[in-house]
């Protein structure tokens, strides 16, 4: 994304600033309310509605929230190569909306979902209830896949489209950035929220037309909202394509593979002029890692320093870009599995809800899927204390201006979602342990006299665990992916989140098949959970966490920070002078 503000004759004062961000964060607040609104109880309209089989309706749901976290990979080269962040956030809103408003659609005439179950269903057997015919599988997908198109070009945009409004030249602005992405956060967890109560009640106790309909309605205030603000805004222009430059290193490094090594980096090819566009905020320099790609900034004598061939010679900040995403990788990679742990929640967390005693007073229970509201409340209450209390206490001992490393702060977040998984194992033993003594095993629909309080410490620890890990991790993209690559780096992240939720389905299908025993025994059963063991579950997703933490402190210990010659701005001004080295921490 070229950092080059868009031209306004008619506007005097500079764009950007916080004075955005009541834009931003409004339209974050309904546009969270509207996607959480429908999917964080979709499991249970998938069961209740559709008639779909638990483990069939589970991996509907995370392939769903895979497809929505892998579509910004396209939403991003759509954004930093032709037509901004801006453009990109207003069609892919467009889109969403479109897809609600045709799930709501669905949700409300007969004819678009199977007739209701006749009778009284207990136990195992299902034949009183007809699933979804294909045609009505159809519309659901088709709605489903314009949500993830819609997501596909919001999320990788909203985040740095936000983070854009901020000069990260000037020092005062760059400290507002990190905590712009800790109240971004807050704003969306409280968002959140509101959607697993007040949304999640209204699904369960007045209709699912009304359930989809108001976040359909919140998505079009979002949209609304967004494109208000748009004269107020730092627009950037998109500076090409990210991913043809990439290429185009690697190209150049394979061509020029027989060449020796240079003697000296300061040899490696350099044009300012030609990399302006691309390194407003600083430019990379050259590091000892990876030094085949150096090749693509050797100068040979075919090569036209003033206007060289990309294919054949690239410059050394062009080949730091790519050296950048590659050792991203493996940061990247260790996120992955706490998504696996934290899908559960919406799954079969929230099907041990449905079994336990949910409610508060005789007349009023806790709908199962406004449970992750205690998820959100914790990453709330972590996300303030993190920011108030936390950063400026450690501040002092490390001088670090956000307190610790992301590095650390990501570390942090593993290790909590260990312990969340792992209690998650010991509450369902105790679960069924109940559900034994008072001789409900083989009753499904009975309600377990255990109150559902007892998965709170799963979904409380879920939510620091957020906190640490999720925003770390964003804060990881946004640092150290290169200033042209920014919404590509938000894209990054959400697949990690698309991939998480993948090898999720992929593993309750392994489990699922692998555990099947005599008798319809299952670890995963479809329609009794109180028969299964999702303790092994809950233990072997613990297991896997482990061997990530170990993994990720491996990457972690050898990451190497990505080294910007940084121009400061002071007093409004920009300086060329006291350019100054820096390793982004």
């Amino acid at each position: 994304m070229e950092m080059r503000e868009r031209k306004d004759s008619h506007a005097q004062r500079p764009k950007g600033g916080m004075i955005t961000m009541p834009f931003i964060f409004a339209n974050e607040v309904c546009e969270k309310l509207a996607v959480v609104g429908f999917s964080t109880n979709m499991i249970s309209y998938l069961t209740q509605e559709l008639h779909m089989p638990l483990t069939k309706a589970a991996n509907t749901l995370t392939n769903y929230n895979g497809t929505s976290s892998l579509t910004p990979l396209l939403g991003a080269f759509i954004s930093d190569a032709y037509v901004g962040r801006f453009w990109t956030i207003t069609v892919a809103s467009i889109l969403y909306q479109i897809g609600l408003t045709g799930l709501t659609i669905s949700a409300v005439l007969p004819q678009l979902r199977p007739p209701p179950c006749k009778g009284d269903h207990h136990h195992n057997n299902q034949s009183l209830c007809q699933e979804a015919n294909g045609g009505q599988l159809a519309i659901l997908y088709g709605t489903l896949f314009l949500c993830a198109l819609g997501a596909g070009g919001y999320r990788p945009c909203i985040v740095a489209f936000g983070a854009d409004q901020f000069d990260q030249t000037d020092p005062k602005q760059k400290v507002q950035t990190w905590t712009f992405f800790n109240w971004y956060y807050f704003g969306m967890g409280a968002s959140m929220l509101v959607a697993v109560t007040v949304i999640v009640y209204i699904q369960d106790n007045i209709g699912w037309g009304w359930g989809l309909g108001i976040p359909a309605i919140a998505m079009f205030l979002s949209l609304i909202t967004f494109v208000f603000g748009y004269p107020m805004y730092r627009n950037l222009d998109p500076s090409g394509s990210p991913f043809t430059r990439l290429v185009q290193v690697c190209v150049a490094a394979f061509k020029k593979r027989n060449l020796a090594r240079v003697s000296d980096p300061k040899l490696l090819y350099e044009n300012d002029q030609l990399d302006a566009s691309i390194s407003l905020e600083g430019k990379l320099l050259h590091t000892k890692h990876m030094k085949f790609l150096d090749k693509a900034a050797t100068v040979t004598e075919e090569d036209d320093l003033k206007s060289p061939n990309l294919w054949r010679l690239n410059t050394v900040h062009r080949v730091e870009e790519l050296k950048s995403v590659i050792r991203m990788g493996p940061i990247w990679a260790a996120g992955i599995i706490l998504i696996t742990a934290y899908s559960q929640q919406t799954t079969f967390s929230l099907q041990q809800a449905k079994t336990m005693d949910r409610h508060l007073t005789s007349s009023f229970q806790i709908p199962a899927g406004s449970m992750t509201v205690f998820t959100f409340t914790c990453m709330l209450a972590t996300t303030a204390f993190y920011d108030r209390l936390f950063v400026p206490f450690i501040r002092t001992f490390t001088g670090i201006d956000r307190g610790i490393t992301f590095l650390q702060r990501m570390g942090i977040g593993f290790v909590i979602s260990i312990i969340a998984t792992l209690v998650a194992g010991f509450v369902e033993v105790k679960r069924k342990h109940v559900a034994s003594a008072y001789g409900l095993t083989d009753n499904p629909k009975a309600t377990i006299p255990i109150s559902v309080f007892w998965l709170v410490p799963q979904y409380g620890l879920h939510g620091v665990a957020e906190a640490f890990m999720s925003i770390g991790h964003m804060e990881f993209f946004y640092d150290q992916a290169p200033e042209s690559m920014r919404s590509t780096a938000m894209a990054l992240f959400w697949s990690a989140i698309s991939l998480g939720s993948y090898l999720s389905t992929l593993l309750v299908t392994v489990v699922h098949k692998l555990s099947a025993g005599p008798g319809g025994s299952n670890w995963l059963p479809d329609y009794n959970l109180n028969e299964g063991k999702l303790e092994y579950f809950y233990w072997l997703i613990t297991l896997m966490q482990i061997i990530n933490l170990v993994y990720y402190a491996f990457c972690a210990k050898f990451y190497t920070f990505k080294p910007v010659e940084i121009h400061r701005k002071e007093d409004g001004e920009s300086t060329g002078d006291g350019v100054e080295l820096a390793s982004h921490v």
